[in-house]
């Protein structure tokens, strides 16, 4: 690779890597491990890819979409349910005026299936049309449909009335 090459990749990865560990802690219910694996791997992969990546559009559409793959290729690995801890690791941030509702909608997060959960980080955290979603995810536009409205309904289960106390805070 060229050096003007690998100046447009570390660029890029300086610029994406901090965007793509919180899309990754929200696809993984706050592993930051596992999180900082997944970024790991889809900056490798880029990485790899660069010269075709780089002439493309919107290579930063094109990260979000490794890494949702990354994840979903994890979560269908046999170790990938092996979990050392059922707590999460301290929050770095200092901040801790939300830490309740972060720590709840994660643990709903945890248990949604694996690609419930892509769907609700691709559409409503990422902000992700429904096209994209299932381009990246590689299913059809009515299984994004099916599983966001299956996702959003299990994650009002699961958080019930709770919510409403959070919110006052």
């Amino acid at each position: 690779m060229r050096a003007s090459d690998v100046d447009g990749f570390l660029e890029f990865a300086a610029g994406r890597s901090g965007h793509l560990f919180r899309s990754a802690c929200l696809l993984t219910s706050g592993d930051t491990h596992l999180a900082e694996d997944l970024v790991q791997e889809t900056l490798g992969r880029m990485y790899v890819a660069w010269r075709r990546v780089s002439s493309i559009g919107n290579p930063a559409g094109y990260a979000q979409t490794v890494l949702v793959r990354a994840f979903l290729t994890h979560r269908r690995r046999r170790s990938s349910h092996e979990r050392p801890t059922d707590e999460l690791p301290e929050p770095h941030a200092a901040d801790c005026d939300d830490m309740a509702l972060r720590l709840a909608l994660l643990g709903a997060l945890g248990q949604l299936s694996a690609k419930d959960r892509a769907v609700v980080v691709l559409r409503y955290w990422e902000d992700r049309s429904i096209e994209e979603t299932a381009e990246a995810m590689r299913v059809s536009s009515g299984a994004v449909r099916t599983r966001s409205v299956r996702a959003l309904g299990r994650l009002r289960e699961l958080l019930g009335g709770s919510l409403a106390e959070y919110a006052a805070h």
